[in-house]
């Protein structure tokens, strides 16, 4: 079984700064692949970290889809309410800015034979939460005038 996390941020100010992802993924407890990046474009007004959530994860299921990994079961985990919830069907998804990526990782989910998602909270998501800023941390680094 393969157990995926993911994480965004949105800095310095949300809605409307710089957002990245991270996203760590493991087979029987041992790390094989990580990701981490922007996801959107710096200081747009609706980039939010949600958007940074949704595109870690769509990340995470592009790769398992780039390794044909799609028959394996595989539990997504991250600690965003919102979007876990969204994807198990509890909330409705309101915002126009997360339809889009809504509706990719419900496509994706489609062409998973075994595919979950669960909610933890932070403390178990340290090491995607690390790569998200890690990834806002190389941003700066690149970008310093």
């Amino acid at each position: 079984m393969f157990v995926v996390h993911f994480d965004g941020l949105c800095q310095p100010k949300n809605p409307g700064g710089v957002a990245t992802y991270g996203f760590v993924v493991e087979r029987d407890g041992r790390r094989i692949h990580e990701g981490r990046g922007l996801a959107g474009t710096p200081y747009a007004p609706d980039t939010t970290n949600n958007v940074a959530e949704y595109t870690g994860l769509v990340r995470a299921l592009e790769y398992f889809l780039q390794q044909k990994l799609t028959d394996e079961s595989v539990v997504v985990r991250g600690d965003s309410e919102l979007v876990i919830k969204q994807l198990n069907g509890e909330y409705k998804v309101k915002s126009p800015n997360l339809a889009p990526l809504h509706a990719k990782v419900r496509e994706l989910f489609f062409r998973f034979r075994d595919l979950r998602f669960e909610w933890v909270p932070r403390q178990k998501n340290r090491e995607a939460d690390a790569l998200t800023n890690l990834a806002y941390a190389e941003f700066l680094s690149r970008n310093r005038a």
